[in-house]
């Protein structure tokens, strides 16, 4: 996911558990006679609330309000499954054309580089931001005996070089995350 849309789901969290806080403060304040003893023994649906409700205007109001929720509601879902890796990876935009690659291309490169190295069980990377100048993020998991230090000496001396090279970068940002694989299980042995 990416950082912009776990900002906007951390800021929308915040904004309806504020909302339903105050709510249910003040619900507690009107229960509890602290808005006055008429407040604190009024029905939930009492004369003013039954005649808000006889407008006219209302039954569009709670079109309005249901349609903004079932949009907001949308767009949140549309969000989370989108990500921010680039589809194609800008070589050369100088002069009339432009020389593009796909990301996947050299995402596999990377990937099929850098498995190969001692202690390196799996790597997974996406180049992200945007075409023109991506980042890269990339998850090793490592055997439990690895060399974390060598591992990431390699990384960053010969694979990322490789793919500055490869892009025609002269800096790519990068995010490497390493983790230890579980150790294999022996089978269950059983007694004849």
């Amino acid at each position: 996911m990416s950082r912009r849309s776990a900002r906007g789901n951390r800021l929308g969290l915040v904004v309806v558990g504020g909302l339903l806080l105050a709510l249910g403060l003040v619900a507690l304040a009107a229960g509890r006679g602290l808005l006055g003893p008429e407040v604190a023994r009024d029905t939930l649906a009492g004369a003013w609330t039954g005649g808000v409700l006889e407008q006219r205007w209302m039954p569009y109001a709670a079109v309005a309000v249901a349609l903004l929720a079932g949009f907001l509601a949308l767009r949140w879902l549309l969000l989370q499954g989108m990500n921010d890796t680039v589809g194609r990876v800008v070589l050369d935009g100088r002069g009339d054309g432009r020389v593009e690659m796909s990301e996947g291309v050299a995402r596999g490169a990377l990937e099929r580089e850098v498995s190969d190295y001692p202690g390196v069980r799996r790597a997974r990377a996406r180049l992200t931001e945007s075409g023109n100048a991506p980042h890269l993020r990339l998850a090793l998991t490592l055997e439990e005996d690895a060399d974390v230090t060598a591992v990431w000496e390699r990384v960053s001396a010969e694979a990322l070089a490789n793919l500055r090279h490869a892009l025609g970068l002269g800096r790519i940002p990068a995010v490497v995350r390493m983790s230890m694989a579980a150790p294999v299980r022996a089978p269950r042995r059983e007694l004849a």
